[in-house]
């Protein structure tokens, strides 16, 4: 279990933007090789992520580059010079089928002498179709791309996303049937801060474990929505401590508040008590 509510697009070829990461409250950080850098410059960003990631510096904060795509002139490179880097994973876009994970598993424990993670990115109808397959590949967390998504279906972006909102909650079902994590898209008007806290709290209501983001002014809004009011960390203790004495009365249930308690109840309060204690540590 790591803590993934908020995790930033860093493009990587902006030295200076990179260093000011490590002073960020994000959880994860995703250097961008793909979108965010032009095709002359390929190269270069991918040697200064390289250095960046060397330097260190970014604490307890997830480390991810992502690479460019399978059939691009710098796909091939891009998994060579990161397979050994520190990065803790590597994020490929356009995933489409599980074979292409099982293929990028065995190209990375190849190059590595440790285990780096996979995370794919569904932002495609094929991949939508194929998530659940995807999902129980050894890939370690999946990506929404909902920006090329819509553009690909030739539908509309709106504020409600009911444009995606079936590939939206088919990704977080794959993801959970498999116990992976799974990160809901960006959101490109990032000085709309309204419709933001909106759309973080759909994708926290439809599941998701966080949200990538472009702007450091996200940042907030993502860790608060996608982490845990206190009120809801009391009510966890306060569950813990009822089942404990039920148990130890030997007893297989619960009553908290006239409400029924069961061991599903106690094990999300473990999981909700965890994750506190993890982003106390980030």
């Amino acid at each position: 279990m790591r803590p993934r509510r908020s995790a930033l697009f860093m493009p990587g070829i902006n030295e200076r933007a990179m260093a000011k990461a490590r002073s960020l409250a994000c959880d994860v950080v995703i250097f961008d090789l793909e979108d965010a850098v032009a095709a002359d410059s390929k190269i270069s960003a991918r040697e200064l992520v390289r250095k960046v990631l060397d330097q260190g510096g970014y604490g307890n904060r997830e480390l991810v580059v992502r690479c460019n795509g399978s059939g691009t002139p710098w796909w091939d490179d891009d998994i060579e010079a990161l397979a050994a880097s520190p990065a803790d994973a590597l994020l490929f876009p356009k995933v489409e089928r599980a074979e292409e994970v099982v293929e990028l598993r065995k190209r990375l424990n190849a190059a590595s002498g440790r285990r780096q993670e996979i995370w794919a990115m569904i932002e495609t109808p094929r991949g939508v179709i194929n998530v659940e397959e995807i999902a129980q590949s050894p890939v370690d967390v999946l990506v929404m791309g909902t920006s090329d998504l819509v553009a690909d279906l030739r539908a509309r972006h709106s504020d409600n996303r009911d444009s995606v909102l079936y590939a939206l909650s088919r990704c977080v079902n794959a993801a959970r049937s498999e116990h992976r994590d799974v990160l809901d898209g960006v959101h490109l008007d990032f000085e709309n801060k309204r419709t933001f806290e909106r759309i973080c709290e759909q994708g926290r209501n439809l599941g998701f474990d966080g949200k990538c983001l472009i702007h450091p002014s996200q940042i907030d809004t993502a860790n608060r929505i996608f982490g845990i009011e206190e009120s809801a960390l009391l009510h966890a203790k306060k569950i813990t401590r009822i089942w404990t004495e039920a148990l130890s009365a030997g007893k297989g249930v619960a009553v908290m508040d006239g409400h029924l308690i069961e061991k599903l109840h106690y094990e999300e309060a473990q999981r909700l008590i965890a994750f506190s204690e993890l982003i106390d540590d980030v």
